[in-house]
């Protein structure tokens, strides 16, 4: 059994947990980020957008998105890179799936809306907090950002012209725009002229 001295370094059990928990959050928004290109050359590569490997992906992608974002609050290591980078990330994310399934033909143009809407927040971010703006996402944004992860997923799981995905992507567009529409609302009541 080693002595006390047997290791080049000493790090307790709690330091170690802490570690953890304050890089693991941002570790699983990362992944997502890394796992964008996997995912769109899933569907690049799929039989016109209709891909289960694509959708697992996908979906363990959106499921990071819940677990980052509650282990962050739960253990009270939320970080001004967090806050940037996780909607960023499922902004990619989203946006890479609507434009790959809308050119596999398994979403109509207006669904393009989503990611001009999500540039749109992207060019106006930096000038609005640089004005005194607080981004934070609202709940609508977030009911969004479910809905349209669940039926981009089930869209590339669903033969072509199933309806019910469609359904839920059209809730979670609508939900989209609303937020968009909030964000908007308290930026010109938060941003100094």
């Amino acid at each position: 059994m080693p002595g006390r001295g047997a290791y080049p370094w000493h790090v307790s059990a709690p330091a170690a947990t802490a570690r953890l928990q304050q890089q693991l959050p941002n570790a699983l928004t990362l992944a997502r980020l890394v796992v964008i290109p996997i995912f769109a050359a899933l569907v690049l590569t799929s039989d016109g957008g209709r891909s289960w490997a694509a959708a697992i992906v996908f979906g363990a992608a959106g499921a990071t998105d819940q677990i980052d974002g509650f282990l962050a609050r739960r253990w009270r290591v939320e970080s001004s890179f967090g806050k940037i980078a996780d909607p960023l990330a499922d902004r990619l994310l989203i946006d890479t799936a609507v434009i790959l399934l809308w050119h596999a033909g398994r979403l109509p143009w207006v669904a393009l809306l989503i990611p001009l809407r999500d540039l749109l927040l992207l060019v106006g971010y930096k000038p609005a907090v640089d004005r005194g703006y607080t981004f934070e996402v609202n709940l609508l944004g977030k009911v969004a950002t479910w809905l349209l992860y669940a039926s981009l997923g089930f869209t590339m799981v669903t033969d072509e012209g199933t309806l019910w995905p469609r359904v839920i992507f059209w809730i979670g567009f609508v939900a989209a725009l609303a937020a968009l529409a909030a964000y908007l609302w308290k930026a010109r009541r938060e941003v100094h002229a």
